[in-house]
């Protein structure tokens, strides 16, 4: 009787071993997927972003419109804090579409330096992820905005952090959506935190400085 439990113990563990391989094959495979995947997200989609950006900011040195459309360039965003080449073209439109071409403006929002709140979104983490270190921004740093009539600065006055529905972050007065703004106001606002959509961190700024552009005579 011994001799038969030998073979099926051999057996068994031969069915074993070829299960074990399999599954291993299986899961190295499914791994670089994974990874190839997450190769996409973090570097691909930053590749589609900026091509993006250099079309849209080849448009805000070109003549447009006073106010885009969806899908246009509205204006160039710097942010110091953030180092000296940190500069993107902010697009009109807060849809996936628009905000896989850069931080985007909710229309309804007051445009640059005017009174009002100047609301942008923009990805933390993919689509060259270009709100992904606003939360290293301090109190008094500059957010500057450059668009086709002015540079406006920005001063960072707060940061925050929501739920995604609460909206009176948009308002006129971000927070008190019954009162008439009186000043000209800017909201960052991404998700929060990294690699998820719970919430929302948002920084709040007030308009510091404008400086008007000067008007290129053929332009008159």
């Amino acid at each position: 009787m011994a001799i038969p439990s030998c073979r099926f113990s051999a057996e068994y563990a031969d069915r074993m071993r070829a299960t074990l391989r399999t599954a291993g094959e299986t899961s190295i495979t499914a791994g670089l997927i994974l990874m190839l995947f997450c190769a996409y997200l973090l570097w691909g989609t930053g590749s589609y972003t900026q091509g993006q950006q250099r079309l849209l900011q080849r448009e805000l040195e070109a003549e447009k419109p006073i106010r885009p459309r969806p899908g246009q360039a509205l204006a160039l965003l710097r942010i110091p804090r953030l180092g000296r080449d940190y500069q993107y073209a902010v697009v009109e439109g807060v849809d996936a579409e628009h905000l896989r071409k850069g931080p985007g403006h909710y229309p309804g929002t007051a445009m640059p330096g005017q009174i009002g709140n100047f609301v942008l979104s923009g990805h933390r983490t993919t689509y060259a992820a270009p709100f992904n270190e606003i939360d290293e921004l301090e109190r008094d740093d500059e957010i500057v905005v450059e668009a086709r009539e002015a540079r406006y600065t920005y001063r960072v006055t707060a940061q925050d952090i929501v739920e995604p529905d609460e909206v009176d972050v948009l308002a006129p007065v971000p927070g008190k959506p019954d009162i008439r703004p009186i000043r000209a106001v800017i909201t960052l606002s991404t998700c929060h935190p990294e690699y998820s959509a719970a919430e929302r961190l948002i920084v709040y700024g007030v308009l510091k400085e404008t400086e008007p552009k000067e008007t290129d005579p053929g332009e008159a």
